[in-house]
This record gives C-alpha cells, sequence and structure tokens, in this order.
C-alpha cells in the first residue's frame, strides 16, 4: 500500500536551506519517491500553516521510513530542519 509524507514549513533562512532543495531529490527518486506537490505559497484554509508543501508517494510507510532514515538523507536534513519551522506527517493510503 501507497504511503504518503506531507511536510509543511515555515524557511527562517532561504540561503542556509537552498542546499537541500539542490541535493534532495536524487536522494527521493533513489528510494523510489514521487513528488506529488511541491508548493512554496500554499495556502492555509484552516489553522496556521506554513508556506512551503510538499506531499510525497512512497510505495509503502517502511519505503518512506527508509528513505528518512537512509544515510544519504541524514547528511543534509539539518538544512531543512535547521532553518524551517513546521511539520512531517507519514500516513497510509487508502485501498491497495
Amino acid at each position: 500500500m501507497s504511503a504518503y509524507l506531507v511536510f509543511n514549513y515555515r524557511i527562517n533562512d532561504r540561503e542556509a536551506y537552498d542546499p537541500y532543495l539542490a541535493a534532495v531529490p536524487s536522494i527521493l527518486e533513489a528510494h523510489g519517491a514521487e513528488i506529488l506537490a511541491a508548493d512554496f505559497e500554499s495556502e492555509a484554509v484552516e489553522g496556521d500553516a506554513g508556506h512551503v508543501t510538499v506531499v510525497l508517494r512512497f510505495p509503502s510507510k517502511e519505503a518512506a521510513k527508509g528513505w528518512y532514515d537512509s544515510p544519504e538523507y541524514q547528511e543534509i536534513i539539518g538544512l531543512r530542519v535547521d532553518n524551517c519551522d513546521g511539520l512531517a506527517v507519514l500516513a497510509n493510503g487508502v485501498g491497495s
């Protein structure tokens, strides 16, 4: 079953964050992820959401966790979490 990883955050230091944007696509591709949405001007319709929203699809939760925990991603994750405020949520898809 597919799994979805949804990120929503505000960028606090764009210059320090930009190397993350350059590095992450190839790591996602290597782990079978598909970028379904990537919006740097997303609009909140409820709550206090950040302006960046990214939705990734993985073949399974295990695949998503494998990407997140991979040495390649762990090497760059600080470029995002140290320079942004927000959240990430992992959820199963519906159906098979």
